[in-house]
């Protein structure tokens, strides 16, 4: 329970930890600079995925766990994309405009984060020690450039860097919440656990595809995106084998 707990709120609170040099930056960040972030984020969600989570749950119980699991959370991250505005926090070419919209908008972000805690609660859940705790630090890669994206965005928005911070960081802490949950229900009802472990792969493969790849190709920067990309996958894979 101690370790469920303490790596929630690491990987949760990552997002404040990656907002935090928003207090201090004087210029924008480029956008290559923040598509690398997101390709990045994106290697490291990807192994995670499939080296981690799916290879669990195969070995805990089969192929059907993984293919449920798989499909329902693509699924529920389908659903939320189609109840929930997207919201663009890359590309001025599109987007919502805060100044009408900004709690929807927080909202919408932190709806987002919220499968990303779940999966992190379900890995502790697993019988292998070490998953809960490269998942949540994968996790918390992840959430460490999304935080700081989400605040730069705010700041663009005529928000204060201050509390622009601080919303970034609430936005993630949610997944606090979350991670608790999926632990609680996957731990007591061990049949669970290869079937969450596989919809946290769905939902982390869904926002890998649909979500951080394409935005870090929105502004003509594919070939480096497609180098950090691979470095996000090397260096999740160095954390593994390191575990």
């Amino acid at each position: 329970m101690d370790n469920v707990f303490i790596g929630s709120i690491l990987s949760a609170l990552s997002t404040g930890l990656g907002a935090l040099p928003i207090l201090f930056l004087k210029n924008n960040l480029t956008h290559r600079w923040r598509d690398s972030l997101l390709a990045f984020s994106a290697g490291i969600m990807m192994t995670a995925s499939m080296f981690t989570l799916i290879p669990e749950a195969l070995k805990t119980d089969g192929i059907f766990p993984v293919f449920v699991g798989l499909f329902l959370g693509v699924l529920v991250l389908t659903t939320l994309e189609q109840r929930i505005p997207h919201i663009d926090l890359q590309h001025s070419k599109s987007g919502m405009k805060i100044d009408e919209k900004a709690m929807l908008i927080v909202a919408a972000i932190t709806l987002h984060n919220l499968p990303e805690g779940l999966s992190v609660g379900v890995s502790y859940a697993s019988d292998v020690n070490d998953t809960g705790a490269l998942i949540a630090v994968a996790i918390g890669f992840q959430n460490a450039p999304e935080g700081f994206l989400v605040a730069l965005f705010l700041i663009s928005q005529n928000i204060g860097r201050f509390k622009a911070f601080l919303i970034a960081t609430a936005t993630g802490a949610v997944e606090i919440v979350t991670s608790l949950l999926g632990f609680y229900m996957t731990n007591y009802v061990s049949q669970l656990v290869p079937y969450g472990l596989s919809f946290a792969a769905g939902a982390m493969l869904f926002i890998i595809y649909k979500e951080l790849i394409p935005e870090s190709h929105g502004d003509g920067n594919e070939r480096t995106s497609t180098y950090t990309f691979i470095a996000g996958i090397v260096f999740m894979l160095l954390l593994v084998e390191s575990f």
